[in-house]
């Protein structure tokens, strides 16, 4: 059977006309800051894209560069700025500790893309609301959802296992472990019951539900496995190393796997096609939809 190759724009159109319809509906735009502190191309062109998108859904954004020594008190006023809706910090502004901090430093009501401490400790417990009610859900970070909404489009997810529980089964490999993407991805998947091998530069390590907690929370494991001990195993793999001169070997792909690819650079080899029953090559307009939806939770939490 040939691969099917599924574009971004496929999947973020399902989002598209829903996000237009409610904004137009409402007296007051919200309103997006973003904070662009470091010379990243890549940071830069998501920052233009951010830009083209919002505004096509009609969301007004305003993008600020400034110099990442100023970053701090720039946040600061932003969070005390009540036109501001939503801010949001292109990473990586100094690549350590120093962007977590920066995270930290972000209102939560105002935190489009859920990297800040409240949210990252809903993200990893496994709860998904912000009360007790279960009426405001909690803020997801942008790509690990967008990777999320594209597994759910091209039917990795079952939905006729139990809520909480749709990817039972399932083995996926995520070659990335950033805390902005790679990480938070893995700990969404295990929480939806996948077996899950995060993949980095320096070791493997399984995120897999722990059956036996209070809470359907993952637990993580060491292991000593390379990438070859793996990755054939897996019914799903998910590249996202910033680098073109990374690419996954396509030898070690499982016939009929699904491949997709959140790098800005295309991390599979053109022969992935030859091998995969599924193609996504980048997930960026899925992304952006993902960050217009969180702006407008957002906005209706503080409205």
């Amino acid at each position: 059977m040939p691969c099917k190759v599924v574009l971004a724009a496929e999947v973020a159109s399902n989002y598209t006309s829903e996000i237009k319809s409610e904004v137009s509906q409402k007296d007051t735009r919200p309103k997006l800051v973003g904070f662009l502190a470091n010379d990243d191309p890549y940071a830069e062109k998501y920052a233009q894209s951010s830009s083209k998108h919002l505004a096509e859904a009609g969301l007004d954004f305003e993008l600020r560069q400034i110099p990442c020594e100023e970053l701090e008190a720039a946040l600061k006023e932003a969070n005390e700025d009540s036109s501001v809706s939503g801010i949001l910090v292109y990473y990586p502004v100094y690549g350590d500790d120093r962007d977590q901090k920066l995270q930290d430093m972000i209102d939560p009501t105002k935190d489009v893309e859920g990297l800040n401490v409240v949210y990252n400790g809903k993200l990893y417990n496994n709860d998904r609301y912000l009360d007790d009610e279960k009426t405001r859900k909690a803020i997801l970070p942008c790509t690990p959802l967008a990777v999320v909404k594209v597994l759910d489009h091209i039917g990795v997810y079952d939905h006729s296992l139990p809520y909480g529980d749709h990817l039972r089964g399932k083995t996926i490999a995520v070659v990335n472990r950033s805390e902005v993407v790679g990480r938070p991805l893995a700990a969404l998947l295990a929480n939806d019951g996948a077996k899950v091998y995060s993949i980095d530069i320096n070791d493997i390590q399984i995120f897999a539900r722990d059956t036996a907690a209070s809470i359907n929370s993952h637990t993580t494991t060491m292991t000593v496995f390379k990438p070859e001990d793996v990755i054939p195993k897996c019914d799903v793999v998910i590249t996202g190393v910033p680098t073109a001169a990374y690419k996954m070997p396509t030898s070690l792909l499982k016939p009929g796997v699904v491949a997709v690819n959140f790098a800005s650079v295309r991390n599979f080899e053109p022969e992935v096609k030859d091998v995969a029953s599924i193609y996504v090559p980048s997930v960026g307009k899925v992304t952006v939809s993902m960050l217009q939806r969180n702006l407008l939770r957002l906005f209706n939490y503080q409205h």
